[in-house]
C-alpha cells in the first residue's frame, strides 16, 4: 500500500512482531510512552476536556472546513445569498487547489442536505465506477492494486456540484469556482499540514510525468509558506466553470484524460464518463437516546456509525465516565464488531443485497453486544480488509435560512492514483483500491461498479429539527471517530469544539490500539491489561473533523474546527 496512513501502520505492526524496520519504530513508541509517563508524573499531562480553541458563534451563517482559504470562500458564497449548497461547492473547490493530495475533480463526493422549509434530510451519492473496458480477469490475488491506472474510477465531483446545485443552489457556478480559479492561477500560500502531507508523497509523485510536471518543482514538494500555481488545474475549473458538468464529462477534460490513459495503459473510456451520474440516496439513520443520527447507504462505510451506536446504546456509557478504561474497551470492543460487518456487507446495492432493516434492527445490535467481553480485548471477530486511505476533506455549511450542509469529498489515498489526467491538471482518484478481489464477496471488482467508499458526511436531528452537521475525514478512522466526536458531545455534555480537542484513538486490526497524547498512563496501563497492544501515537492517524450545529435555546449558529488540520471554523 502506497498511502503514508497505511505505510505507518504497517510499520507499527512490525514493531509489534519485533521484526525489520519496524524495530525502529518500537524503540521511538518505548521513548513516547516513557516520555509521556514521564510528564504525566510530573502534572504536566494537557487537560483532555479544555478545548484549544473556542467555538466560532454567529446567526448568518457558518463554515468549516479544513483550510481557512476555503471556510473564507464558502462564507463569501452565504454572504452573496447563496445557500448552504452553494457555499459547499465554493469552499470545497477552494480545497481541491489548496489541499489537491486529500481531493478534488478527479474525485468523488458524498453529501447529506438538511432542507429547512422541508425539514426533509437528503442523500446525495456522488460516486464514481469502474471502467467498463477492466475486466475481471485481468487481475489475479485476492487484494487490489493501491495506486495506478487499475485503481482510477470515474470522478464523481463535478457531476455531483451540479445535481446538488440544480436542486439546492442559488449562484452561477462560474461565481462559486471563481475563487478557487483565481488561487490555481494566481498561486495560494502552502498551509504547514498540507506541505508536509506533499513531502511525504514526494517520491510517489515523480512516478507520473504530469504528475511530476505539475504537483512538484524542480522534482521536490512546496515548501510552508511558499506560494504555489496549479494554472493547469485552473483552466479545467475555467472549463467547468464556464461549460458546466459537460465540459468535464463530454468535453475536452474527459477526452484529454482518455487520451491521456490510451497513451499510458489506462482503462477510462468517454463511455464510462458519458454514462456518469450520481444518485439521490435516502439516508440511514438511527435514534440514539432521542438524537437521530443521520449517514448515507452504501457503498459508503457510515452505516458503521450506526452499527457501533446500537451496540453501545445498551450499555451507561456515562457511569463509565469519558474516556476511563471501561468506557474506551466498549467502544473499541463495539468497533470490532461493527467494522467485520462493514467488511462483509458494505458495497455497491445495485449489484448486492445489503440487509439494512435487519442491521440496524434493536435484536442485531442486542446480538452483537453479547460478544463484547468487558474484560478482555477481542481479536478481530471477522474479517476486516478495509482500505486504509486516508486522504480526504470534510466540511459543514449552514446558511442563515437554516439550511445545512455536510459534505465530503475525496481522492482517496494521498494523491489519489498518483496519476494526473493530462495536460488537465486532475488527479485522478485511487478509488478502485476499494474493491475485493475475493470470488463472491458482494464488493467484488466488476466493470461498472461503485467500491467500497470510506467518506462518509454525517447530521444529528432533535424533535426533527437540526440540531449538528459534522464529519470527520481520515480512512477507516472515521465510522470510530464520528462515535467518540458524537458520545463525548451526547453523553458527556463537551461542547463540539471540546469533543474535537479530546485525545482519540483508532484501532486498526487485531488487538492494536493508537492513543493519542492526553490518554493518561492509567487509562494505557489498564487496557493493557484487557489485552489490548496499546501505542501512543501523533500524527495523522486520528482524522481531521469539523462541526456546525444550532445552540438549541438560542438559535445561533455554533462552529468547530479541528486542530488536527490547517482550517477554521467562519461565521458571520
Amino acid at each position: 500500500m502506497h498511502c503514508f496512513f497505511t505505510r505507518v501502520c504497517l510499520a507499527l505492526l512490525m514493531a509489534l512482531l519485533g521484526c525489520g524496520p519496524g524495530r525502529e519504530q518500537a524503540t521511538h513508541a518505548d521513548r513516547a510512552e516513557h516520555a509521556l509517563t514521564e510528564l504525566e508524573a510530573r502534572g504536566v499531562r494537557a487537560n483532555p476536556w479544555r478545548a484549544g480553541r473556542s467555538l466560532s458563534m454567529s446567526r448568518q451563517g457558518m463554515v468549516a472546513s479544513s483550510h481557512v482559504l476555503a471556510s473564507q470562500a464558502g462564507l463569501d458564497a452565504l454572504r452573496a445569498g447563496g445557500t448552504a449548497m452553494d457555499a459547499a461547492v465554493a469552499a470545497a473547490a477552494v480545497l481541491n487547489v489548496v489541499e489537491p493530495m486529500s481531493t478534488g475533480i478527479g474525485g468523488d463526493v458524498f453529501f447529506l442536505y438538511w432542507d429547512a422549509r422541508a425539514r426533509t434530510v437528503y442523500g446525495l451519492n456522488g460516486s464514481g465506477r469502474s471502467p467498463r473496458g477492466l475486466p475481471r480477469e485481468h487481475f489475479s490475488g485476492d487484494v487490489m492494486p493501491q495506486s495506478g491506472w487499475e485503481t482510477v474510477t470515474v470522478p464523481g465531483t463535478v457531476d455531483a456540484w451540479v445535481t446538488g446545485l440544480a436542486r439546492f443552489g442559488r449562484l452561477p457556478l462560474a461565481k462559486l469556482l471563481a475563487p478557487a480559479i483565481r488561487y490555481a492561477e494566481k498561486g495560494f500560500p502552502v498551509a504547514p499540514i498540507v506541505a508536509a502531507q506533499w513531502a511525504w508523497s514526494a517520491e510517489e509523485l515523480r512516478v507520473d510525468p504530469w504528475t511530476a510536471r505539475l504537483y512538484l518543482r524542480d522534482g521536490q514538494a512546496p515548501a510552508e509558506a511558499s506560494v504555489f500555481a496549479l494554472p493547469e488545474l485552473g483552466a479545467s475549473l475555467r472549463a467547468v466553470a464556464e461549460g458546466g458538468r459537460d465540459a468535464f464529462y463530454a468535453g475536452p477534460i474527459a477526452r484529454e484524460i482518455v487520451r491521456y490513459a490510451q497513451e499510458s495503459g489506462g482503462f477510462l473510456s468517454l463511455e464510462d464518463f458519458a454514462s456518469h451520474h450520481s444518485s439521490w440516496v435516502e439516508p440511514i439513520h438511527l435514534d440514539y437516546r432521542g438524537n437521530e443520527v443521520y449517514q448515507i447507504p452504501p457503498n459508503g462505510q457510515g452505516l458503521g456509525v450506526l452499527l457501533m451506536l446500537s451496540i453501545l446504546e445498551g450499555y451507561d456509557l456515562a457511569a463509565m465516565g469519558l474516556n476511563t478504561p471501561e468506557y474506551l474497551h466498549h467502544l473499541v470492543e463495539a468497533k470490532k464488531l461493527a467494522y467485520a460487518d462493514l467488511a462483509t456487507y458494505v458495497a455497491d446495492p445495485e449489484h448486492a443485497e445489503i440487509p439494512l432493516e435487519f442491521l440496524l434492527g434493536d435484536a442485531y445490535g442486542a446480538s452483537r453486544r453479547a460478544r463484547i467481553d468487558a474484560s478482555r480485548a477481542a481479536s478481530d471477530p471477522g474479517p476486516i480488509e478495509l482500505p486504509a486511505g486516508s486522504d480526504t476533506v470534510y466540511l459543514a455549511v449552514i446558511d442563515g435560512e437554516g439550511n445545512a450542509c455536510s459534505y465530503i469529498n475525496s481522492i482517496y489515498a494521498g494523491f489519489g492514483s498518483k496519476i494526473t489526467g493530462g495536460s488537465t491538471g486532475v488527479l485522478l482518484q485511487n478509488r478502485g483500491a476499494g474493491f475485493s478481489l475475493v470470488r463472491g464477496h458482494r464488493n467484488e471488482y466488476a466493470p461498472g461498479k461503485r467500491p467500497y467508499h470510506t467518506i462518509i458526511p454525517g447530521m444529528v436531528l432533535r424533535d426533527g429539527e437540526l440540531y449538528l452537521t459534522y464529519g470527520l475525514m481520515g480512512g477507516s478512522m472515521q465510522p470510530q471517530g464520528h462515535v467518540q466526536f458524537l458520545l463525548a458531545h451526547l453523553e458527556f455534555g463537551l461542547d463540539i469544539q471540546q469533543a474535537n480537542d479530546l485525545p482519540r484513538w483508532f484501532h486498526h486490526q487485531g488487538r492494536m490500539l493508537l492513543v493519542e497524547h492526553g490518554t493518561p498512563a492509567s487509562a494505557r496501563e489498564s487496557l493493557r491489561a484487557r489485552g489490548h497492544q496499546v501505542i501512543p501515537a501523533e500524527g495523522g492517524y486520528f482524522g481531521g473533523a469539523q462541526a456546525v450545529m444550532v445552540h438549541p435555546r438560542t438559535g445561533v449558529y455554533l462552529g468547530s474546527s479541528d486542530p488536527r488540520k490547517d482550517g477554521a471554523a467562519l461565521g458571520y
